[in-house]
Formats: structure tokens, C-alpha cells, sequence
């Protein structure tokens, strides 16, 4: 078993804390992980992502060319992953912002209304654990069970005021998730 996962979106929208957070959860289920954050100026409001390898072996290389999963916060992240995700792949995307037509009828575009959720929820930065949440339903990587538990485990102490919250996102994402009939 190996996954491949892009998170994706603007600096500050969270793709590269729902990144790590899930190489913990894998690393502390006992699976061989790498995670690589794209740091520079997506810091400052440009694109940010990373790129999270799961495997039950060693991993080869960390550097993926057609990922099996991509998370895509925004439509730039949309625009540029969908030509890159394998045949077949999941492209889980915040359809509150993401206006972009997908064209690929080779893939699963999984719309999933993030932002408005998180919103709901109160609290933007949700977003990244809405579509994490969404993502277990579809790429079987790991339990909601394991993800909480990292959680717990790893949240920055200024951002445990959030921890509740965050589980509550991840499981509206999941039930969001649900609620979306992809054809076979």
C-alpha cells in the first residue's frame, strides 16, 4: 500500500499543517512517511503545498510527478493539479472557491464545499481539516481514529484552543464526503 497526497492552497490556508499532521498520524501508526513542504513565497499569499508519501515499505524517492491524491484549497491549485493527477486519482477540492471546469473525465472530482463549512463552524482556518476529513472517506490512508489521535498528540500549544474544533471539521468533511455521489 502506498499513497501519494498533495495538499495544496494559499499560504495560510492550512495545506501544510493538514500535510504534516497527517505524516504524523502515519508515522505514529508505524507506516514509512515523507512529507515535503514548498516553502518561499507562498508564504507571503501564493500557493503553498507539500507532498505526503504514505507506504507500508520503505519509500523510494519522495518526489511524486502524477499524484494519486491531490487537496486542492484554491483554483489555482485545481488548475495546475489536475492535469498532473494520475488516472483515476482523487482531486478533492473546496468548491466555495474553486470555479474551475474540470475537464478530465479520467478522474474523481470531488467537490466539497470547505470554506463554507468551516465558516459554519466558526473559524476559517477549518478548511484544511474539512477537506482532510472529506479525503479519508475516499483514500482509505488512515482512520479518522488515527488522524484525532495525532491531533492530540501534535497541535502546536498556540493553536490547542482549536483542537475540538478541528475534530469537529474533520468529521463534517467526512460527512460532507458522503453526501457526494461519484459515479463508478
Amino acid at each position: 500500500m502506498l499513497y501519494d497526497i498533495i495538499f495544496s492552497g494559499f499560504g495560510g490556508q492550512g495545506a501544510l499543517f493538514a500535510g504534516q499532521l497527517l505524516a504524523y498520524a502515519a508515522m505514529d501508526a508505524g507506516r514509512h512517511v515523507t512529507w515535503i513542504p514548498s516553502y518561499g513565497p507562498e508564504m507571503r499569499g501564493g500557493t503553498a503545498h507539500c507532498v505526503v508519501i504514505v507506504s507500508d515499505e520503505e519509500i523510494g524517492s519522495p518526489l511524486v510527478r502524477n499524484p494519486s491524491t491531490v487537496i486542492a484549497l484554491n483554483n489555482p491549485s485545481a488548475e495546475k493539479y489536475e492535469s498532473l493527477l494520475a488516472a483515476n486519482g482523487h482531486l478533492l477540492y473546496n468548491s466555495s472557491l474553486v470555479s474551475h471546469t474540470f475537464t478530465r473525465r479520467n478522474i474523481h472530482a470531488i467537490p466539497i464545499p470547505g470554506s463554507d463549512a468551516a465558516a459554519e463552524l466558526g473559524h476559517a482556518k477549518l478548511l484544511n481539516m474539512v477537506l482532510l476529513g472529506a479525503m479519508l472517506t475516499r483514500v482509505p490512508v488512515l482512520t479518522l481514529d488515527e488522524v484525532e489521535q495525532a491531533l492530540d498528540k501534535h497541535i502546536p500549544a498556540h493553536r490547542r484552543d482549536l483542537l475540538e474544533a478541528n475534530k469537529l471539521a474533520l468529521r463534517k468533511g467526512i460527512e460532507l464526503a458522503n453526501a457526494v455521489l461519484i459515479p463508478a
